[in-house]
Formats: structure tokens, sequence, C-alpha cells
């Protein structure tokens, strides 16, 4: 996983006012959707649960144990979905591996007594037949996909009511979570259904690359065991309450969990259901330019008049920053940044510190908005105004560099 932005002044990735920025399957470069697998045997038992199990997950105020694992286990794991979705995509990268139309195995979870189950988008990208299950030797009954957010990675399911027994986990609040909350993982890694594991929140406002090429930004880091096949199952707190969706894992080039595992806060899926459930789709604005963040190491090195903003990198041809004005970098530097841009420190009256005060200035905004930017051209201050426009479906090529440990990765 690359590190945030606020680690060091690499690209970012901000094209949209999106609410953020998976990692794309590198084949031995050491990052990989815990998605999907090709589906064999699917009725192998699951037996792997934390020891011993009437361990505490935490202790509560003055020394009071909270819930067990094996409570969270009992009370929110028939919550937990296998999903398997036919005809998927060859095309996709989060897809199995083999020809188009194979068969992949994901997971879910139950979030309402109507059949609304929420799983990752790349688990069922493509698939034209999907179908779910809620015991180890249950029939699989149909779960239509009604919305799908590449951009995040989530995706809707509905499930009809009368054809399952349907336990909803409750949703928490991942604003609310710390480094180091304990934390349980249940999905169905390698076909192993309803596996869980343990573990903490390892680090927070983690960046990682969608479906589509976009950043997902606030990701939760775990080192609870992840593997492929735990896509779209719930990330728990220590009370058996959604905190995120499982998403990827880093591997540092094995195809096996190494304690980094990336979660979707459940904030951002709970902000965007009601869209996707009556939509199917999320439109976002667009702005069309990549920036890097200002430290006072860059600014002094690249002569800035501030010390802190959004340096322009590049303007997408056509797009509208471009349309607007606005110029990217010429000159490539030792700090990985292209100089040259121009350096926005407003949105609409508000300052910009970092590029995410860009996405998140214009996050609620829709195509065809108009915003102000003010910005330094050199030493002079000018001011834009942008039409925005509507995101693509794609990104046409993600911005990979190397990672400190020699494995690939993407600039946050």
């Amino acid at each position: 996983m690359s590190p945030t932005s606020s680690q060091h002044s690499s690209v970012s990735n901000v094209l949209s006012g999106a609410l953020g920025g998976l990692l794309v399957l590198l084949v031995g470069a050491g990052l990989i959707a815990t998605d999907v697998i090709e589906t064999g045997d699917t009725t192998r038992e699951v037996v792997e649960r934390p020891g011993p199990s009437t361990r505490p997950v935490a202790s509560g105020a003055g020394g009071v144990d909270r819930r067990t694992v094996s409570d969270i286990y009992k009370q929110e794991g028939p919550g937990v979905v296998f999903i398997q979705a036919r005809g998927t995509s060859s095309e996709s990268p989060f897809g199995p591996p083999g020809e188009r139309g194979g068969t992949a195995t994901g997971s879910g979870f139950v979030v309402d007594k109507e059949g609304t189950v929420i799983t990752n988008a790349h688990v069922v990208e493509g698939s034209q037949n999907v179908s779910a299950r809620f015991e180890e030797e249950g029939e699989f009954v149909d779960a239509k996909v009604v919305g799908r957010d590449p951009s995040t990675d989530i995706a809707v399911l509905k499930i009809d009511p009368d054809k399952a027994k349907l336990q909803p986990i409750p949703l928490g609040k991942s604003s609310e979570v710390e480094v180091g909350d304990p934390v349980v993982a249940i999905g169905n890694p390698f076909g192993f259904t309803r596996t869980v594991t343990t573990g903490i929140v390892s680090a927070l406002q983690r960046q990682i690359e969608a479906p589509n090429g976009f950043p997902i930004r606030n990701i939760i880091q775990t080192d609870a065991s992840i593997n492929p096949g735990n896509s779209g199952g719930p990330l728990l707190d220590a009370d058996g309450k959604v905190i995120g969706i499982n998403s990827q894992i880093a591997t540092g080039g094995s195809r096996g969990s190494v304690g980094i595992g990336f979660a979707v806060p459940i904030d951002t899926a709970k902000s965007l259901l009601p869209r996707l459930k009556r939509d199917g789709k999320v439109e976002r604005s667009y702005l069309g330019i990549e920036m890097a963040r200002v430290t006072e190491k860059v600014a002094e090195d690249l002569n800035l008049p501030v010390k802190e903003g959004a340096l322009v990198t590049s303007v997408v041809s056509g797009g509208p920053a471009d349309d607007a004005g606005l110029k990217g970098g010429r000159t490539p530097t030792g700090e990985g940044i292209v100089a040259g841009g121009d350096l926005i420190v407003k949105v609409d009256g508000t300052a910009v510190k970092t590029p995410d005060d860009v996405a998140a200035a214009i996050a609620d905004d829709k195509p065809g908005d108009k915003i102000e930017i003010e910005y330094y051209r050199g030493k002079d201050e000018k001011t834009a105004e942008v039409e925005l426009g509507k995101r693509p479906t794609a990104l046409e090529q993600s911005r990979q560099a190397p990672r400190e440990d020699g494995g690939g990765g993407l600039f946050p």
C-alpha cells in the first residue's frame, strides 16, 4: 500500500469530487483485491475461529468485558452471505482468471429485513447471474443487483425476503473508529464459508484505488486476516456493528494475507445506499486535474508563494479545468512532482491545504454546477470559474510507482 498524502508529497489522482479514492490487482507485484475466486468445491467446512472463543473483543468502561468473538460470530454471523456471480467480465482486473463467463465467489451482508445486501462492486462486476447462500448446505437464492458504484467499490443486492431467513447486521459509525480498536471480520475466504478472524484497526485515512481507477479515501486498515473471497464481507467493531466493507489486501507479492487489509468505511456505504437503491448508480462531478500536496519543503524547493495547497500537476485536455484555463506542470522533479502548474489555495472561498480539500469541496456538487477556484500562477493570484463535468466511467490509465518495499503501488 502506498503511503497517504500526509506521508509524502506524491501525486494525488484527484479527478473529481468523489468520496474517495481499491488498488488494481497486480499479479506478483504485491497488491490484490480480496474479491472473487474461481469456484470449485464450495462446500468445504469452516472451522476457523479465534481461541479461546470466550475471549472478549475488548473491555468496556470500568473493566467490564464486552461481547466475545464467539458472541459476535453467533449473533451477526448469520447475516453474512456467500455470493456466487456467474458470467463475470474477463475484462475486469478484479474478476476471476480465465475466460469470459466464469463463476466467482465473494461475501456480503444483510442490512435490513427487506432483503438488502451490501457487497463490493467488483464481486459482481459484469455478472449476468448473481445468487446468495445463507447456510453451508443451504440453497442458493437469486440476488438482483440493484445498484453499483465502482468509484467506491460498493454494490447493493436485493433478495426476496420470502426465500431466505434474513438476519440484518447493525451498522456502526466508521467516523468514530480509532486506531487500535478491536475488530472482527467474517467472510468466505477461498470459499471457506463464514470464516471469522480478529485483529485491530491498524490505521485510518488510507487510500486505495477503485475498480474504475479513481481513488477511494478514508479507508480503514486492519491486521485481521483477510483473503480472496472476503471481499464484500463486514468488518465489525467490538459491539458487532459493521464499520467497514472488506475490499482489498496488500500481499507483498504473495497470494495470501500478510496482515494488511483495507475496508471501505460503512459511513460511505450508508450515504450512498438510498441513491443506489433508487437510481442504481451515483453520478459524480468531475474537475479533470491531477494534484500534488504542497509541504514546506516542496514550497521551498519550488519557490512557491505559499507553504500549503494543491499543486496542479496535469490537466485533462478538454476537461472542465482545462476549459476554465487552469494549467498543469511542465517540469518533472526529483520529488516525483511535475512543477510549474497552478497552485490552488481556495475553492468557493474555502481554504485548500491538500488535494483532499479540493475533492471534499466539490463532493456534494453535481455535474453542471459552477465553482470558483482561487489559485497562484507563479506569484500572481488568479480566480477561475469552473463548470463541473460528469465523471468518466473510468480512468484511462492508473498512475503506478514503486513502493519503498519494492512492490507495486499507486500514488495516493
